[in-house]
């Protein structure tokens, strides 16, 4: 008696376990119509772009070759460059032979042959031109393999750990690789730009307009034209990657991200990005609070020509939760630095906001500075003590 009152209860405990497993497996996939979001994809993760919040996935950490959502970093780094104000759009980059060598998915750029920054950065995000890249990559780091090393040493400073770069183009390379996870880090990089869904967003456009060489592109991601409020971002198909897509939409103020590795086809590809998206806006809700490059603080500025610095978001700031549920009270705290000496570049980080409720930390994220801050000169400086002598005086 004593030993089947044992079984039994250890019969239970298994079946309690089995449960546990079970409900925590369908939080973490949630399914629709009975079927997991990405059912056939290799990996797949779905996040709000302000807040991070990963809201689905499935093997969103496994390596995988990324084929062309490579670009997705390639772009980061030329918006960086022109916010930095390292590059301009009207600026014409010339295509080298070795640009111009490039295979695959092209805007057919000739050696020699001269676009503005702006009519690159259309052949990247509406025709995934590989010559336009390596055109881009040379423009801003001198050489692709120069390029490279800036896109790995960025995915580093986002803390990807599943992410390696052998070329700005996506072409299969060993060693080139990504994940789900590390692809809407990117993604949420990069849409920190707003000008750049002005190019992935577009579904047809031409180059070369005014010549006999008049060239049509046409987005290779269709959703821009079939799933409203979908603005970019990148496709990607090779055959050892199959087909791929980091999507991103807006929908009553909030953006999400959508990331898909290795789907059969193109259309099943779209309609797990859709069901994704569809889940999202379906069931959660975003509650601005900043929008990107709003002055939040001012810091005092030792030895600089200007005395103090206005400090704004780097990005949008949320706070997101489940459709039908209301926020309390949020506690904003800015965490700025001491002690601040010149020079200062823009965008340099200098603080950061921390978002609580309830004592409860929801959201941590960096402020920079607004502009640039030179370091005074001896005169600047000897100017500056006799203004507060007399001042004082």
């Amino acid at each position: 008696m004593k030993k089947l009152l044992i079984r039994l209860l250890l019969f239970s405990s298994v079946c309690l376990l089995s449960i546990s497993i079970n409900v925590h497996a369908e939080e973490k996939k949630p399914k629709t119509r009975g079927m997991e979001l990405a059912d056939e994809a290799k990996s797949a993760i779905l996040i709000e772009r302000d807040t991070g919040a990963v809201l689905y996935e499935k093997n969103a950490h496994e390596k995988l070759p990324p084929a062309s959502m490579t670009k997705i970093m390639t772009m980061l780094l030329i918006m960086e460059a022109i916010d930095k104000g390292e590059l301009s759009y009207k600026e014409k980059v010339r295509a080298s032979e070795y640009a111009a060598s490039m295979g695959g998915s092209q805007i057919f750029l000739e050696p020699g042959e001269e676009m503005t920054v702006d009519e690159l950065l259309r052949g990247i995000a509406i025709g995934s031109g590989n010559d336009a890249s390596v055109a881009m990559a040379e423009r801003i780091a001198g050489s692709e393999e120069a390029f490279v090393e800036m896109m790995n040493k960025k995915a580093k400073e986002l803390g990807l750990k599943n992410t390696s770069f052998q070329n700005a183009t996506g072409l299969p390379a060993e060693g080139h690789y990504s994940s789900a996870h590390d692809m809407a880090m990117m993604a949420r990089e990069l849409l920190k730009y707003e000008d750049i869904t002005k190019y992935t967003g577009k579904y047809e456009d031409y180059l070369r307009e005014n010549t006999d060489k008049k060239f049509w592109l046409v987005n290779t991601n269709r959703l821009v034209k079939f799933y409203p409020g979908v603005d970019g971002l990148k496709t990607g198909f090779t055959s050892e990657a199959k087909y791929c897509l980091t999507a991103t939409a807006k929908k009553n103020g909030m953006r999400v991200i959508a990331v898909v590795f290795g789907a059969p086809t193109p259309k099943e590809r779209n309609a797990q990005i859709t069901r994704m998206l569809d889940y999202a806006f379906s069931q959660y809700k975003t509650h601005p609070v900043y929008k990107r490059n709003e002055v939040v603080a001012h810091v005092n500025v030792s030895k600089g020509k200007k005395k103090a610095i206005a400090l704004v978001t780097s990005e949008p700031i949320s706070v997101l939760t489940k459709k039908g549920q209301s926020i309390d009270q949020i506690e904003k705290v800015m965490k700025v630095k001491e002690n601040v000496k010149a020079p200062i570049k823009k965008g340099e980080e200098l603080g950061v906001l921390v978002l609580k409720q309830d004592g409860k930390e929801l959201l941590r994220s960096p402020i920079v500075a607004k502009e640039n801050v030179a370091e005074a000169s001896w005169w600047d400086l000897f100017k500056r003590t006799l203004q507060n002598f007399t001042k004082s005086a």
